[in-house]
This record gives structure tokens, C-alpha cells and sequence, in this order.
């Protein structure tokens, strides 16, 4: 029986993006930033409200990274690394050590490790793991 596990987003809504923090049982994980809410619009719009089953996926140019399918009348949504959500993100998830503004953090790339090690040794238990966005 797969245990399920989640992962908790809890969002702030700005005009220049969205700021987040996820924490897992409890425990602090990382901040987030992703574009402003705009109706879910494709490439423009962060991912609305809901839980959703994250997933591996492999990207030649990219490598592995941690996905977000099912998203709805979305496709390609990742979480990656990003220090500015206008500049660097087109819907995505970029993790961040810390928040500097709206849609904007500093130390993506060692948040973004963060996080993969942890639901990477998740999956490695053959868990599910789910973002719940709130």
C-alpha cells in the first residue's frame, strides 16, 4: 500500500507575482515564487488552487525534474529553479531560499535541492507525493 504524502503551499497573491512557503509535516521546506494569478492563463497565470500528484519527469535538455501533470488546460508545468518569476518562469514552481519581493527570491538552485531530496527519497520509498495548493 503506497503511502500518500504531502507536500503543503500555502500562497500570497501580488500584482508582480506569487509567494509561497511549503512545508512538509509541519517542517519549513523552502519559499516559492510563480507569476501572478491571471486565470490560469497558459504561460502567463500561476497554477490555480488544488492538489496535485507530483511526478518525474525527464527533459533532454533539462534532465530530471519534478512535475506537476494534470493541471488543468496546462501541460509542462515543472518545478524548477527561478529568482524571478516574470523573467525566468512561464507558469512554473521556482523554489527559493528566501523572498526578496513580489514573484522574486534569491537562492533558487540550493532550494530547489532542497526540496528534490526530499521528495525524491519519497519516491525512492515508491510513495505518492502531492502538492496541495492553497
Amino acid at each position: 500500500m503506497k503511502t500518500r504524502h504531502i507536500l503543503k503551499l500555502i500562497r500570497k497573491y501580488g500584482t508582480e507575482g506569487t509567494n509561497g512557503t511549503v512545508t512538509y509535516n509541519g517542517e519549513h521546506i523552502c519559499h516559492t515564487i510563480e507569476l501572478p494569478d491571471r486565470n490560469n492563463i497558459r504561460r502567463i497565470s500561476c497554477i490555480p488552487i488544488g492538489q496535485y500528484r507530483l511526478e518525474k519527469i525527464r527533459y533532454p535538455r533539462h534532465g530530471e525534474q519534478i512535475g506537476i501533470p494534470h493541471v488543468l488546460n496546462r501541460e509542462g508545468i515543472l518545478i524548477h529553479a527561478g529568482n524571478n518569476a516574470l523573467e525566468d518562469l512561464l507558469g512554473c514552481i521556482a523554489p527559493v531560499t528566501s523572498l526578496t519581493g513580489e514573484g522574486r527570491g534569491t537562492g533558487s538552485g540550493k532550494a530547489l535541492a532542497k526540496l528534490k531530496a526530499l521528495v525524491y527519497s519519497l519516491w525512492d520509498m515508491e510513495d505518492d507525493v502531492y502538492l496541495s495548493i492553497r
